[in-house]
C-alpha cells in the first residue's frame, strides 16, 4: 500500500458530552460586567473530558442542582438548553470555586483507570524534564521510582501505585492538583505551570492570529 500521499491525522481533541455543575444561579448574574445573558438562569460547570468551565443555560423549568452531572453533547439533552460558552477562572462564582475540587476530585476517581494509564505510560516533554515532574509532589527522585516500578509491572490502580510506592501515598490528589494549576489561569504561566497535561490551553497561550495585511 502506498502511504506517500497518505497526511498525518492530527490528534483529535474529545469534546465535552457531560459536565458537573459547580453553581446554579435561578436569577442570573448578579453583577452588572456579567449581565450578559439578562438575568436568566444559569450556571456554572466543568466539563469530565477537558475539564473546561462552562456556562450552561438550563431548560424551562429545570432546576440544577450542585454537583448535578448533566448531558450537553449532540442530540436530546433532558436538563441543558444551551451550553453558551467557555468561562474564564477568575469569573467563576465564590461557589463554583469552592466546588470546584471536589468535582475534579469525583472526577478524576470516577475515570481511575484514564489516570492510573497516565502514570504507565507518561513520557518526556522535552529532553530535562518527564511529564511526570509536572505533577505536584513528584520530582526526579519519585518520577525514578514509578519509571523503574510500571517498568517491572504496570500499575493496576490507584492503589497499586500507592501500596507499591508509599511516597505516592495519594495519585488521585496529585493529579488533582495538577488539574487545578492548569485551570487557574488568572495566576502566572510559568515554568512548569505553562504546560498542559490534562486541560486546553487557556486563550492567552494559543498562538495568535496573524492581522492581514
Amino acid at each position: 500500500m502506498d502511504n506517500k500521499n497518505k497526511k498525518e491525522k492530527a490528534p483529535t481533541v474529545k469534546k465535552e458530552e457531560y459536565a458537573v455543575v459547580l453553581d446554579y444561579l435561578s436569577r442570573g448574574y448578579v453583577k452588572a460586567d456579567m449581565s450578559k445573558f439578562g438575568g436568566k438562569p444559569i450556571a456554572q460547570a466543568i466539563g469530565t473530558e477537558q475539564f473546561t468551565l462552562l456556562e450552561l443555560a438550563p431548560k424551562n423549568g429545570v432546576d440544577l442542582e450542585i454537583q448535578d452531572t448533566v448531558y450537553i453533547g449532540k442530540g436530546k439533552r433532558d436538563k441543558i438548553y444551551r451550553v453558551l460558552g467557555k468561562l474564564d477562572f477568575e469569573n467563576l462564582t465564590a461557589t463554583s470555586r469552592i466546588e470546584l475540587e471536589y468535582a475534579v476530585r469525583d472526577i478524576v476517581e470516577e475515570q481511575e483507570d484514564r489516570f492510573v494509564e497516565f502514570f504507565n505510560t507518561t513520557d518526556s516533554v522535552s529532553t530535562r524534564l518527564h511529564t511526570l515532574e509536572l505533577i505536584p509532589g513528584i520530582g526526579k527522585k519519585y518520577m525514578w521510582e514509578i519509571i523503574k516500578a510500571r517498568e517491572e509491572k504496570p500499575f493496576e490502580s490507584f492503589e497499586d501505585i500507592s501500596e507499591r510506592l508509599p511516597t505516592i501515598a495519594d495519585p488521585a490528589g496529585m493529579i488533582v492538583k495538577r488539574i487545578l494549576l492548569e485551570l487557574d489561569t488568572s495566576a502566572p504561566r510559568r515554568g512548569k505551570s505553562k504546560y498542559n497535561i490534562f486541560t486546553q490551553p487557556p486563550r492567552s497561550q494559543r498562538k495568535p492570529k496573524r492581522n492581514p495585511r
